[in-house]
């Protein structure tokens, strides 16, 4: 069944300032929903626009735990209104060990989502009936951008946090040989002075890292096409959309062995290293330098795997789980009241 008429959705974020995960997340949604043709404000979980359920049809919330206070308040008041709610690496592979207060937001929604398959084992059977997959979908940079022959330039695209492990392919790139030609390119806000000291010492004394800073998002898309190798270091990630980023460039991926990554390159993918492998990382760091049979497996692997994450599927995603709701009758009625 289609929605009969547009609907008013809230969607709270912990992230409505800044451009991280959550945030840029949050955003590409909006512009989904609206281009669905529905009305949408993003509030961030604090304010209490969030919990006025009277004037909204739907309440969609990013992460479980951070915007609980928002989800209980909404459920208390919702009056037959809709809650969708999407969980986080955070709220994944963290709060769901130890959090009542997530496992109370995920037993209250209509729906929830997941941004990689891989999540769907995190839930019980009860849980998963009601689960959707989003994969988050990127567009790749149009300009022409060309590779340097001169280095083996490997990017880190992420703000620098501990759960991210940010220095640990600046770690890996000192290991290695001194005929190596490996360079690590780091774009990322630092989010602590602390971090930011560290990042200005790393590439003052290593001469193969230096540290981009903040970039924007157009800068960020070029960089992914130039660089011969894309790598995640974190401990844990929900679906990072920086993987989509270089899914869709055709730009190799080094990722840690961690369930969010497995969930969008395959078990398959042939380089992956153990959380807090510095020597791992290294190697497969040389790997990727000298053999060029890997580096073109792994780009061939991001071709194929491109089809995915290609902004139309979002949207067909987006609307088959709106077009369910509205199919078990949840969306029909009345106008609601202003």
């Amino acid at each position: 069944m289609s929605l009969e008429r547009p609907l008013r959705i809230c969607m709270v974020s912990p992230a409505v300032r800044s451009r991280r995960g959550n945030r840029v997340t949050a955003s590409r949604w909006r512009a989904i929903l609206r281009r669905l043709g529905h009305r949408v404000e993003i509030v961030h979980s604090d304010d209490g626009r969030a919990v006025n359920a009277s004037g909204y049809d739907l309440l969609v919330a990013l992460h479980a735990r951070k915007s609980f206070d928002a989800i209980q308040a909404f459920h208390r008041r919702r009056h037959g209104r809709l809650l969708v709610v999407t969980l986080t690496g955070t709220d994944l592979y963290g709060d769901l060990e130890s959090s009542r207060e997530a496992w109370k937001s995920l037993e209250w929604a209509d729906r929830l989502i997941v941004l990689q398959p891989a999540g769907l084992e995190r839930f019980p059977d009860a849980l998963r009936d009601k689960t959707a997959v989003i994969l988050q979908s990127a567009v790749a940079s149009s300009s022409p951008v060309a590779k340097s022959r001169r280095t083996v330039d490997v990017c880190v695209v992420g703000h620098l946090r501990p759960v991210k492990d940010p220095f640990r392919a600046a770690e890996a790139a000192r290991l290695l040989p001194e005929d190596s030609k490996i360079r690590v390119l780091h774009a990322g806000g630092a989010l602590h002075p602390e971090m930011e000291r560290r990042a200005l010492a790393e590439t003052a004394s290593n001469p193969r890292y230096r540290w981009l800073g903040n970039l924007p998002p157009w800068k960020v898309r070029r960089l992914l096409k130039r660089c011969h190798a894309m790598v995640i270091t974190s401990h844990m990630e929900g679906g990072a959309n920086v993987v989509s980023e270089a899914i869709v460039a055709g730009t190799a991926v080094l990722s840690t062995r961690i369930s969010g990554s497995l969930g969008m390159l395959g078990d398959d993918h042939p380089a992956y290293f153990d959380v807090g492998d510095t020597q791992a990382l290294a190697a497969l760091l040389r790997r990727l330098e000298t053999d060029r049979a890997l580096r073109h497996d792994l780009e061939a692997r991001s071709r194929a795997l491109a089809p995915r994450f290609h902004p139309d599927r979002e949207v067909e995603a987006w609307k088959a789980l709106l077009d369910g709701l509205s199919g078990a009758g949840e969306l029909d009625g009345e106008e609601p009241p202003a």
